[in-house]
């Protein structure tokens, strides 16, 4: 037998506000904060299910420039349900985004920016 990558564990994003983050997190994509080792930086974790898929790390300085600085990694996405519901959330909150329907691979696509401009895109599969 040999190693095999089964799949990506979660992402790690340094943030000058962390609470805006987390909060916006929760709102606008649902997910819950949850069990944190205790580093001695401050953050938070945040959970899809019994998943920490977003590790929040806090830093003092000037705020991210995640939107304005180009970063080899250009962005993550999430696999998620019920993009009628996600959509509505989305107009409610006048939050920006762009809606993709990729048809040859079974895809609805809502692509936008957190607080600290980072680029995420929440796909749904069409036919749910």
């Amino acid at each position: 037998s040999e190693m095999q990558v089964r799949r990506l564990d979660h992402v790690n994003i340094q943030t000058t506000q962390v609470e805006t983050m987390v909060a916006w997190y929760r709102d606008v994509l649902g997910m819950r904060t949850g069990p944190r080792p205790d580093f001695p930086f401050p953050g938070a974790w945040l959970y899809a299910g019994d998943t920490a898929v977003i590790h929040l790390v806090g830093q003092r300085g000037d705020p991210a420039v995640g939107s304005e600085v180009k970063l080899k990694l250009e962005h993550f996405a999430l696999i998620a349900t019920d993009y009628v519901s996600f959509e509505e959330t989305l107009s409610k909150e006048s939050i920006p985004h762009q809606r993709f329907v990729l048809d040859t691979v079974g895809l609805i696509q809502f692509h936008l920016r957190d607080p600290d401009g980072n680029h995420i895109h929440i796909d749904f599969t069409a036919d749910e």
